[in-house]
């Protein structure tokens, strides 16, 4: 063959194969990955969750992160956003703030239309960041901190993701995980027709989905899944800011991706670009660490001759061990319909005399304050967190590793919003016939005070109380006495607080909500605003389902994938089946807008799924509010800190025992004279570090910081008024940990009483770990 053949025939073929790369590439989308610290306050602050007025931070187990995905048709097609939060729940305020924010950099790229901002529900984050007055009244009111730190993470995420677009594509897989999560409140369940109980094996939802992000040259760079189980592994007395089982699971998984080399990148350039590789280690496993010492007593005499360095002050703040401007794998453990299920699988237990809780009213000897849920790790708490977060972690890995059902299609989503207060509602009734009915302004009952097994409440309240007494009704009259509409509108629920009429000094509950349907390909994402129970959540899916399918000329079959993200965009409490608010437990009691609450989802969703399908554009009549110049806060600033005369900030004040030796899975802790965390959140820096000594060039490394499982940082006061605190770091040596010597090191921003911020440091006394 001549020179010029062989040179036509190469370029027929280089044609040929490039013809076909875009013809594959045309099928995939465009994907991004983002994550940005949301932890708030860890002093003084109210936890958002259990109402727990006596739940204030004091520290943190492990930091909160605000991840994203975004997927995007190419040649500028839809596009549609996705943001996990460890937090209890989205708030209307922080979306609304979000979005103005995002307008301003994107124009109308992102929308209320195509983004979700979806809470894990974790209960041990800071409160303040909603701005109904229900929901921040434990937390004296709105906490711009906390508001602030959610809003700015929720933002960098989104950026982040968004500058990461890039060609790729997505797997589903799903998959039964049996062992996270029961029900909580099965005399409701079993209200529900048995012919209806008969289609399902279970009375909680077993099935999480995953999502698989693989892109085109970095392979795996991402994984969220959807599992429905409640995040109060943590119980009501827990001070450390914690993501629960939830948050714990997705730092598993990263490690995971971590250590398996995803996404797939060269090290060597990345050690070049970012410095030393030295200085990065996964959470769970450190594999990568200076030549581990066995010479023990070398170790031994070397820690007991090296003192704590004193406090110190620093020229600028502390930064992670992991650095947040690499590529990294992004994975989310997203919320379901929780509404009813609890991750203390052991069941319910009365803790006077160690009995099982009454069936119907959860409660021992007529007292639901002593019937308490038990997690696997009973009685630590912390134990019970990382087992039902193991078991969440081990089925995404799985799924994760044998996902092989490619996302294909459409890019789409739909939006409105509907006022709940006041809604017609077409049923058809006990005899075959369609009747109106409408929802009611939002109202909670009696029940909704008894609290639930994971975290009950207090006085004489019950669940499954469905008349009420007469004292809380004279209490609750003082507040707002409901009129006689409203409360036939309620039954058969007892109306405790009439809040949905209640606007002093402004609105406490919201009325309108928002509903969204987010498609990708044969994926679709149902945003429910609030906790739908496991039947509540099956019946929603089911309508939504059926609409799909036979409106949707083949766009849809029997094997679309329909998830609930709950908790998402706002928060509106609770959603039970009719049978279920008949029993008036818990969650029926927070079923905010009547019985007819669920019905008015489905018949909203049918109409969204309608428009998805037909390409129907639909338009919001009414809007939430925006209250954040309303907003009160009763919660005093810090004023000033102090340590004693002589003593500095980061002082150690109970150090490391001298010539101290620790074994693999001891605890070794020390405690520093500090100042209140208020004072700078350290965003993207840790109040914590453990370090180790690299003998070869006598330089400390730092190996775990405050985001990691194993470390803990706890602050306190000697007394509530106290100028002075303290900070104790608590660490856990894991079983992988090389031999060397460590020593514990803390960060922290004191406050003048006429000045700013000064930021400071010290270490504790070095120790061996053999």
């Amino acid at each position: 063959m001549e020179a010029s053949s062989r040179s036509s025939l190469f370029c027929l073929v280089l044609i040929t194969i490039l013809s076909s790369w875009r013809c594959v590439c045309s099928s995939s989308y465009l994907i991004g990955m983002g994550s940005h610290d949301i932890t708030g306050p860890a002093a003084d602050v109210n936890m958002m969750g259990y109402a727990n007025a006596e739940q204030t931070a004091a520290g943190i187990h492990f930091r909160l992160k605000a991840r994203a995905f975004i997927v995007a048709e190419p040649d500028g097609g839809n596009r549609v956003a996705f943001v996990n939060l460890d937090a209890c729940m989205a708030s209307q305020i922080v979306t609304i703030k979000v979005l103005e924010r995002l307008k301003s950099r994107y124009g109308d790229l992102y929308t209320e239309k195509n983004l979700a901002i979806s809470g894990i529900h974790t209960h041990a984050g800071p409160g303040g960041y909603l701005q109904y007055v229900v929901y921040i009244v434990t937390s004296l009111g709105f906490v711009r901190q906390s508001f602030d730190v959610i809003v700015d993470g929720i933002e960098k995420a989104i950026v982040q993701a968004h500058e990461n677009l890039r060609s790729g594509k997505i797997y589903v897989n799903n998959g039964e995980l049996l062992n996270a999560g029961v029900n909580r409140s099965p005399s409701a369940y079993l209200n529900n027709p048995a012919s209806e109980r008969s289609q399902y094996k279970y009375n909680v939802d077993k099935t999480m989905t995953m999502l698989k992000f693989m892109d085109d040259e970095w392979g795996p760079i991402g994984s969220f899944n959807w599992f429905a189980t409640h995040g109060t592994s943590m119980s009501r007395t827990n001070s450390l800011i914690s993501g629960d089982n939830k948050g714990a699971a997705a730092r598993f998984m990263e490690d995971w991706a971590e250590q398996n080399g995803y996404p797939k990148q060269d090290t060597g350039l990345l050690a070049d670009l970012f410095g030393s590789i030295i200085k990065r280690y996964p959470r769970r496993v450190s594999n990568i660490v200076p030549q581990p010492n066995n010479n023990f007593d070398e170790l031994i005499q070397l820690a007991s001759s090296i003192e704590a360095t004193g406090g110190r002050r620093l020229a600028s703040t502390s930064q992670r061990i992991r650095r947040s401007d690499m590529p990294k794998f992004v994975s989310a453990f997203c919320q379901s319909n929780c509404g009813d299920v609890s991750p203390n699988v052991l069941g319910t237990f009365c803790i006077d005399t160690g009995l099982p809780c009454d069936f119907n009213h959860s409660t021992c000897n007529g007292k639901n304050e002593l019937c308490y849920g038990r997690g696997p790790g009973y009685p630590d708490e912390f134990e019970s967190t990382r087992i039902i977060a193991d078991r969440q972690f081990e089925k995404a890995v799985e799924l994760f590793n044998s996902a092989s059902e490619e996302i294909q299609g459409k890019i789409d989503s739909r939006h409105i919003y509907v006022d709940f207060s006041k809604l017609e509602v077409t049923i058809t009734a006990g005899n075959g016939k369609q009747e109106v009915v409408k929802t009611c302004p939002a109202a909670m009952g009696f029940a909704f005070a008894a609290g639930t097994t994971d975290g009950p409440g207090a006085f004489d309240f019950t669940q499954g109380d469905d008349t009420g007494n007469p004292f809380w009704r004279m209490v609750r009259n003082v507040l707002k006495k409901p009129g006689k509409e409203q409360v036939s509108c309620q039954s058969p629920k007892p109306i405790l607080l009439d809040t949905g009429e209640m606007d002093t000094p402004y609105a406490w509950a919201p009325a309108v909500l928002p509903l969204q349907i987010l498609r990708i390909g044969q994926l679709v994402i149902l945003s429910v605003p609030g906790e739908f129970t496991t039947m509540a959540g099956r019946r929603l899916r089911d309508a939504v389902k059926a609409v799909l399918i036979k409106e949707g000329n083949g766009q849809f079959n029997n094997n679309v994938h329909i998830v609930i993200a709950g908790l998402t965009n706002t928060y509106s409490q609770y959603v039970t089946t009719f049978e279920e608010y008949a029993i008036q437990r818990y969650e029926g009691a927070s079923t905010l807008y009547g019985p007819h609450t669920l019905s008015a989802y489905i018949q909203e969703f049918r109409k969204l799924a309608s428009a998805l399908v037909q390409g129907q554009a639909v338009s919001s009549l009414v809007s939430p509010p925006d209250l954040l110049d309303k907003q009160i806060s009763l919660l005093t600033p810090v004023l000033v800190d102090t340590t004693p005369l002589g003593v500095h900030f980061g002082d150690v004040s109970t150090d490391v025992p001298d010539n101290s030796t620790f074994n693999k899975g001891q605890i070794v802790n020390a405690t520093f004279w500090s100042a209140c965390p208020r004072n700078d959140l350290l965003t993207n820096g840790t109040f914590a570090l453990v370090e180790m000594l690299d003998s070869s060039t006598n330089e400390w490394v730092p190996l775990y910081d405050d985001d990691d499982w194993s470390l803990r940082f706890k602050w306190f006061r000697p007394s509530k008024l106290s100028s002075r605190s303290h900070a104790t770091l608590e660490w856990q040596i894991p079983e992988n940990t090389p031999t060397g010597v460590y020593r514990l090191r803390h960060f922290g921003a004191s406050k003048r009483l006429f000045g700013g911020v000064s930021h400071f440091t010290g270490t504790s006394r070095a120790f061996a770990v053999l």
